[in-house]
């Protein structure tokens, strides 16, 4: 009898724990946001060692401040530029990203990571395109008029 009994306030206790919890909703509808007017920059085909810069333009659509805390190129040939004062709502913004090929040759994507305070607290934009090689001038044999 005292195991019936155990197992039935077991029984119970599961049934309690198993009961639908409130949930707490940490969204917030004013919260800021970007609308980017693109995410994705292509550069078409560039030299290597050429660079090349892009505005990436955005919008803040939420009804709170945009405040960009970092912005993160993918490696030491992208570099942002970013506004550090907060974007009120409704109002503009603009990230230059500029790309150096340097060392790069074929298909590249370069990212750029956003950190904020925004819905989609990180963002990613990309600029792509493809590096060539360089034309080669030929040699010329300055000793070669001195004759």
């Amino acid at each position: 009898m005292k195991s019936i009994s155990t197992l039935i306030l077991l029984f119970i206790a599961c049934a309690a724990f198993a009961q639908d919890k409130p949930t707490i909703s940490l969204a917030n509808d004013n919260q800021a946001e970007f609308k980017f007017n693109e995410e994705e920059h292509n550069f078409g085909t560039i030299k290597q060692g050429e660079s090349v810069t892009h505005d990436f333009m955005f919008t803040n659509v939420g009804k709170e401040p945009l405040i960009i805390s970092n912005a993160q190129g993918s490696c030491g040939c992208t570099v942002p530029t970013w506004p550090k004062e907060p974007i009120a709502a409704g109002k503009t913004g603009v990230i230059k990203v500029t790309f150096n090929s340097t060392g790069k040759l074929g298909m590249q994507d370069k990212t750029v990571t956003l950190t904020s305070n925004a819905k989609q607290s990180s963002m990613i934009i990309h600029m792509k395109g493809t590096v060539e090689k360089p034309i080669e001038q030929p040699a010329v044999d300055v000793n070669q008029n001195k004759k």
